[in-house]
C-alpha cells in the first residue's frame, strides 16, 4: 500500500524550430520561475484536455496538436502527495502568446533557455524534449531547489491519457 497520493498535472512546451515559448510563473506553486504552461487536471477531463485548457487559460494559445512526450512524477519531501505531470508537446500553435493573471509569455532562443531560473529538473529532460524523444522520470526534492534522487529514462511510448472522475 502506497503512502502517496497522487495528484494529476499538466504541462505543455510550445516549441518553434529555434525558439521554445516559456511563461514567467507569476504566483502560486512556482512562483518567479519560468516554466511551460499547465496545472491540475479537474474532474471530468482528460488530461489532453486539461493541457489544452491550461495553455489557453495561461497564454492564450490553442494548439491543433498536442504530443505526449513525457511523464514526471515528483515528490517533497515532507509531502505525502506525489505530483504527476504529463509532459506534451506542440509543435504549431493558433494565437498570439498573451499575458494571463498567473503567467507571463516570452520566447527563448534554444541555445539561450534560462535553466538558472526555471525548475532545477528541467536541464535534465528539458533536452530529450526538445529533440522529440519520448522520456519517463522521477525527481525528489528537499524544498523546492535540491534534488536529493532522480532517475530518467527514454522510452518508445507513453501509456495514453485517463479520465479523472
Amino acid at each position: 500500500m502506497s503512502l502517496f497520493t497522487t495528484k494529476l498535472f499538466t504541462l505543455v512546451l510550445v516549441v518553434q524550430p529555434k525558439q521554445v515559448l516559456l511563461g514567467m510563473k507569476k504566483r502560486g506553486f512556482g512562483a518567479g520561475r519560468w516554466n511551460g504552461f499547465g496545472g491540475k487536471v479537474q474532474k471530468g477531463e482528460t488530461i489532453e484536455q486539461a493541457a489544452r485548457r491550461e495553455l489557453f487559460e495561461e497564454s492564450g494559445l490553442t494548439v491543433d496538436e498536442l504530443h505526449k512526450i513525457g511523464n514526471i512524477k515528483f515528490e517533497f519531501v515532507g509531502n505525502s502527495e506525489l505530483m504527476d505531470v504529463h509532459v506534451f508537446r506542440a509543435d504549431s500553435y493558433c494565437g498570439e502568446p498573451t499575458e494571463s493573471d498567473e503567467m507571463r509569455p516570452q520566447w527563448f532562443e534554444l541555445d539561450n533557455v534560462p535553466f538558472m531560473q526555471m525548475w532545477p529538473d528541467d536541464i535534465y529532460w528539458f533536452p530529450i524534449m526538445l529533440q522529440k524523444r519520448k522520456f519517463l522520470g522521477y525527481f525528489k526534492f528537499q524544498g523546492h531547489d535540491t534534488i536529493l534522487d532522480y532517475t530518467l529514462e527514454e522510452v518508445a511510448e507513453i501509456q495514453e491519457n485517463h479520465l479523472v472522475l
